[in-house]
């Protein structure tokens, strides 16, 4: 164990804004281990709740990946050990006992990680936390799809609609999707389209145009085969109307990972919040919506997933999400939240190297 005290981290100004800062180094609580953090990668929610709904002086940042540092106590002895590799997420930006990832140390949950093989890179396995488990959650939080655990036979494959299969989500979705055995369309610019058959879709349309443009691409993609499941990995007005008319006469499932609602009432609409997996009650300030107690049952889903994501890096069965790995480590934060705000990423992570931290 390091005997260092503080840490460099990237702190909340309370004005919308972050900083580089030295602060203490946190410590494990039970239930939790402290990571040496490698690598940290970069999410819309960054920007999102550092200029909409954060309190001062709380580290910032969700994706980790890195090394066990310590274990905090009333983690089972022997389900974790002093520089176990693993990746996940945090619960940042808000006032809990998870600090962000932004930093040299990171306090995680001991249980809710991606074990991580030796031949992933910290820096690809930083892509896997929000992205990874919100991808495990469209699928198989609310509906009981197959798995691939138990992928379902040609013969009995069915398909899925993932709008938005260039974002982050919707490339882990497709790639969980496809080997569980399911035929998935999706949407993405033409410019993502050779990534998105890459990752082996069976049909990519563009999502712009008008709604009987699109929706006759989707339609003319699957075939003779009815849509009844949907993965919104965008969630807008747009998606979630141009999904709605992609149903048929019996109507059919999304799950979106933000909040929509369609005007059809037989088409069944969920919103996962990849924060619950980490059994912990959320509280203002987040808005109403996202306000949730904490549920037993999704802190098992969660560990569930994490297995079944390690499963698939170990069997080389999954890609992680392309890196755009900037330089000078977490020196520039702000510049790079500002960055991804104003759109500049397409289907890629911002990844910052801890250590290239001046």
């Amino acid at each position: 164990m390091s005997a260092t005290t503080s840490m460099k981290a990237v702190i909340t100004t309370g004005d919308g804004k972050v900083v580089l800062q030295s602060i203490p180094k946190p410590k494990p609580g039970p239930g939790q281990i402290l990571v040496k953090v490698f690598a940290a990668a970069q999410n819309p929610s960054e920007w999102m709740k550092v200029q909409n709904f954060i309190t001062k002086g709380v580290v910032t940042g969700h994706d980790y990946a890195g090394v066990v540092e310590e274990i905090g106590d009333g983690v089972p002895e022997g389900t974790r050990h002093i520089g176990e590799r693993v990746a996940g997420f945090v619960n940042a930006c808000m006032s809990n006992d998870l600090g962000g990832s932004f930093a040299e140390y990171t306090v995680a949950d001991a249980q809710i990680f991606i074990p991580l093989p030796d031949d992933v890179s910290f820096e690809d396995a930083a892509t896997l936390g929000l992205a990874g488990f919100t991808a495990c959650q469209t699928l198989w939080q609310y509906r009981d799809l197959p798995t691939p655990l138990e992928p379902v036979d040609q013969e009995n494959s069915f398909p899925i609609l993932v709008w938005g299969g260039a974002t982050a989500v919707g490339q882990f979705t497709i790639q969980l999707a496809k080997l569980s055995g399911l035929r998935v369309i999706t949407t993405a610019s033409p410019k993502n389209h050779d990534l998105m058959k890459q990752l082996g879709v069976d049909g990519v349309v563009d999502y712009k145009g008008s709604d009987s443009e699109v929706v006759g691409k989707i339609k003319a993609a699957m075939g003779s085969d009815n849509l009844f499941q949907a993965a919104d990995c965008v969630g807008n007005e747009d998606s979630a109307q141009k999904i709605s008319l992609c149903f048929g006469k019996e109507g059919g499932h999304v799950v979106s990972v933000l909040p929509t609602s369609s005007e059809r009432s037989d088409v069944k609409s969920d919103l996962p919040f990849v924060y619950t997996l980490l059994g912990k009650v959320l509280e203002p300030p987040y808005p109403p919506i996202y306000q949730r107690p904490a549920i037993p049952e999704h802190y098992e889903l969660g560990m569930r997933f994490g297995k079944i994501l390690s499963r698939l890096l170990e069997e080389k069965k999954l890609k992680t999400i392309p890196v755009k790995l900037v330089p000078n480590g977490l020196a520039d934060v702000q510049r790079w939240i500002e960055y991804q705000k104003e759109g500049n990423v397409s289907a890629e992570k911002i990844v910052y190297r801890i250590a290239e931290t001046p």
